[in-house]
């Protein structure tokens, strides 16, 4: 799939592309994604986390726009504080689908992620946040994750690999819900036909910016759908082979700022490292408010 020619929409995902394993976001990545808002392009997070486990984030990057969380299932307005849209995962679908999941492959462990911008994660016994700097409250009886609306549902398994388990859980879940791996301990159950794409392509609408205008940056299997929506998508160095396999092309790691290397490429490079622009990649310049 060839570049294109127009940049006006940067679409990143945030755990293990645009921030690094500490959960921060290095010099070099804030000046290259605000020298491609200052040409005119629009930068929107796309990630798997919920809206209200994302909003310090979107503060410390400045972000007064549209993010996509929560899988694709929440368009959420950062300036706002409030959602322009949502969609919720039926609470009876979920049941029957971690039933048939646990007929297929033996007990695993949930938590939940619930509807809403102040909406909890909840985990049941025996399962292990992947990522222990989120916040999240721990119930004492699998009946208790389902008593609130929710956003997904997150598994584990005692034996079983990420891969493994997606796969089982894909083959027995049928329509019942959108089966994806989004990180190391991250098999999730998401509403039928949600993606980060189809979240992607909302807030993109939104804004009157069309996939073909889109760069979109990920590392994970999660991540495909919105690769196949933009016009170009990039894959970091560490990312899942499932995407690397649908990348235009292949960056450094996210510890090596490889989506600032892209940009810099795009739109210039940062003080002391040269200022030529690739004429391939000239942004459009743009003046759309959300």
């Amino acid at each position: 799939m060839a570049a294109p020619t127009d940049c006006s929409l940067i679409a990143t995902d945030l755990d293990g592309t645009l921030l690094r394993g500490d959960d921060t976001l290095s010099d070099r990545s804030l000046a290259a994604l605000a020298r491609a808002e200052r040409a005119g392009v629009r930068h929107l997070v796309v990630t798997g986390r919920p809206a209200p486990r994302v909003r310090s984030l979107l503060d410390d990057l400045g972000c007064t726009g549209l993010a996509v969380c929560g899988q694709g299932a929440q368009v959420y307005d950062a300036a706002a504080r409030r959602m322009l849209w949502s969609v919720r995962l039926d609470r009876e679908l979920a049941e029957t689908a971690l039933g048939k999941i646990e007929a297929e492959v033996g007990e695993v462990y949930a938590a939940v992620d619930q509807d809403g911008v102040d909406g909890l994660t909840l985990i049941e016994p025996g399962y292990r946040m992947p990522h222990p700097k989120l916040p999240s409250v721990r119930v004492e009886r699998r009946d208790d994750l389902w008593e609130r609306p929710i956003s997904k549902v997150l598994l584990r398994h005692p034996e079983l690999s990420d891969d493994a388990l997606a796969a089982a859980a894909r083959s027995v879940v049928g329509s019942l819900a959108t089966v994806t791996m989004s990180g190391p301990g991250t098999v999730e159950l998401q509403p039928c036909g949600v993606t980060k794409a189809t979240g992607l392509a909302l807030a993109a609408e939104h804004l009157g910016l069309r996939p073909e205008d889109t760069v979109a940056f990920g590392d994970m299997p999660n991540d495909v759908p919105m690769f196949r929506w933009a016009g170009h998508g990039v894959a970091m160095a560490n990312a899942h082979p499932e995407l690397k396999a649908v990348a235009d092309e292949v960056t450094l790691s996210n510890e090596d700022d490889g989506v600032a290397v892209v940009l810099e490429r795009l739109f210039g490079q940062t003080a002391g490292l040269g200022r030529q622009r690739s004429a391939q990649y000239a942004p459009k310049t743009l003046s759309i408010e959300p």
